[in-house]
C-alpha cells in the first residue's frame, strides 16, 4: 500500500470519486478525514490561494485519520490558480506549485492546458532536480529543498524518503504525486495527444463549462451537448486512452437516475475518475465494477 489512496487505485484498475472540501481549516480537516470519497479537490481555481488553510486542513486530515482502506488520508488535489498556456506562465508561476506541495498534498491540477511544453514545465515544477526518470523529455525539477521536513511528517516518512517518493507516478513507478489537467478549450484540442502524451501526468478532464465557453456557448456544462462538444469530449478522451491516462469526467443530465448516470459514466464514456454527489453514488460505482479496497 502506497501514501496515494488513488494511485493505488488506478493501479488496480478502480475508478475512483472525488468531493470538495467545504472550508480549509484544522477541524474541517479532522471532520473529513473519514470521507466517503477516494478524493477531496481544493479549488484555487476561482477561490483565494489559502495555503495556510489548506496547510491546516492537512494538519486536521492527517490527525482524524487513518482511512478505513488504511491510507493515512485520502488523496488531497489542488488546483492551481494559474493556467499552463505558455511555458512562462507556468515557470513564473511554479512558487504556487513549492507552496501547494509543501502543505503535504498528494497531487495538483492544473487548467487550460493548451501547449505540451508548458505541461512538460508543469511537471518538472513538482520534481527535486535529482530525479532523472524522463529527463530526456521532462526539464529538471524546479523543487527545492528546504521545505520537506512538514509533508514529509504528514506523509509518515523521513524528510529523506519524502524527496525520493514526492514524485510524480506513472513517471516514476514508485512515486506518489498525482498531477493532473484540464485540457479544457478549443485552443488545446489541437495538441491533446501531445499534451496526454506528456510523462507524469495521471488524470486529465475535459472541463465542459469552460470547453463550451471557448465556442461562445456561455453555459454548455451539462448534457444534451451540441454535436461540437460531443467532438471535444471524443478527441480528449481519444488522446488520453492513447497515452494511457484516466479520464475525469462528471455527467449531470435530470432525466437519468443515479444508476443511469454512474452506468454512463462507467461503461459509455469510460471514466477513472468523477466527482461524486453523494456517498450512494460512490458506492454504486464501487459495487459496479468489483472494488475490494475499503473506503
Amino acid at each position: 500500500m502506497g501514501i496515494n489512496k488513488c494511485i493505488d487505485l488506478l493501479k488496480e484498475g478502480q475508478p475512483f470519486y472525488a468531493t470538495h472540501t467545504p472550508d480549509l481549516s484544522y477541524d474541517a480537516g479532522v471532520e473529513m478525514a473519514q470521507t466517503w470519497a477516494d478524493m477531496i479537490l481544493v479549488d484555487f481555481e476561482h477561490h483565494h490561494f489559502d495555503i495556510g488553510g489548506l496547510g491546516q486542513f492537512m494538519k486536521g486530515l492527517t490527525a482524524g485519520g487513518p482511512t478505513a482502506s488504511g491510507h493515512l488520508t485520502p488523496t488531497v488535489v489542488a488546483t492551481l490558480p494559474h493556467n499552463a498556456i505558455t511555458v512562462e506562465e507556468v515557470r513564473y508561476n511554479a512558487w504556487q506549485m513549492r507552496h501547494a506541495l509543501s502543505t503535504g498534498v498528494h497531487g495538483l491540477l492544473h487548467t487550460h492546458t493548451r501547449s505540451p511544453e508548458a505541461v512538460k514545465w508543469f511537471v518538472a515544477a513538482c520534481r527535486y532536480p535529482f530525479q532523472t526518470l524522463g529527463r530526456d523529455i521532462i526539464p529538471e525539477g524546479l523543487r527545492g529543498g528546504g521545505g520537506q521536513g512538514a509533508p514529509a511528517a504528514l506523509w509518515g516518512m523521513s524528510a529523506r524518503e519524502y524527496v525520493e517518493k514526492a514524485d510524480p507516478w506513472p513517471l516514476n513507478p514508485n512515486g506518489e504525486l498525482l498531477l493532473g489537467l484540464k485540457i479544457e478549450d478549443r485552443h488545446c484540442l489541437p495538441n491533446a495527444d501531445e499534451i496526454a502524451a506528456v510523462p507524469g501526468i495521471g488524470f486529465a478532464e475535459w472541463g465542459p463549462g469552460d470547453m463550451g465557453m471557448s465556442f461562445g456557448n456561455p453555459d454548455a456544462h451539462d448534457p444534451p451537448y451540441p454535436d461540437y462538444m460531443n467532438d471535444a469530449r471524443d478527441t480528449v478522451k481519444r488522446a488520453l486512452d492513447k497515452a494511457g491516462v484516466g479520464f475525469y469526467s462528471g455527467w449531470r443530465d435530470d432525466n437519468m437516475s443515479m444508476e443511469e448516470t454512474v452506468d454512463h459514466l462507467i461503461d459509455v464514456i469510460g471514466v477513472k475518475m468523477m466527482g461524486a454527489p453523494s456517498k450512494e453514488f460512490a458506492d454504486y460505482g464501487r459495487a459496479k465494477t468489483g472494488r475490494t479496497m475499503p473506503v
